[in-house]
């Protein structure tokens, strides 16, 4: 007989419910940074965004619990936007890839309500096109517009 209280050991594994309150969408951007002490930027990328947090590969490890200024640059449809925010490093990882990057999780700390607009659209744009249906553009245009077709295409 088991102890009142101890866990019990499951048959069926556990299941790993999402914790986030946002919607986090896969998107490689640039984006430039520097430490509040530090006048010196940095770029970086994001590996994807939401409303409330970014997820980051900078070329230097960032300790948890820093504060970054980030400056995201964002593809509006017409021109380039660039979003400013206050963040905080949530959690690090080791370096991974080739070009030695440091994955960052950061959470919005301070942004201003116009930025946050725009990043709101900029993620409704994606969600938009993730789910609007593909179209399928002639190759002999994507050639005339410098894009290599996809072969066997001609």
């Amino acid at each position: 007989m088991e102890k009142e209280g101890s866990e019990q050991n499951s048959r069926f594994g556990t299941l790993n419910f999402e914790r986030r309150n946002h919607l986090r969408c896969s998107v490689s951007l640039p984006v430039e940074y520097w430490q509040t002490v530090d006048s010196k930027s940095q770029l970086g990328r994001t590996g994807d965004i939401s409303e409330g947090g970014i997820l980051l590969y900078l070329p230097e490890e960032i300790e948890v619990g820093k504060n970054l200024i980030l400056r995201l640059f964002i593809d509006s449809g017409v021109t380039f936007n660039s979003i400013e925010a206050l963040v905080e490093v949530v959690w690090k990882s080791l370096s991974c890839g080739d070009n030695g990057e440091h994955r960052n999780g950061v959470r919005l700390v301070d942004i201003s309500e116009k930025d946050m607009a725009n990043l709101k659209n900029f993620i409704n744009s994606l969600v938009d096109s993730k789910n609007s249906p593909k179209l399928d553009i002639p190759p002999r245009l994507l050639s005339s517009l410098g894009f290599k077709p996809p072969k066997g295409s001609f």
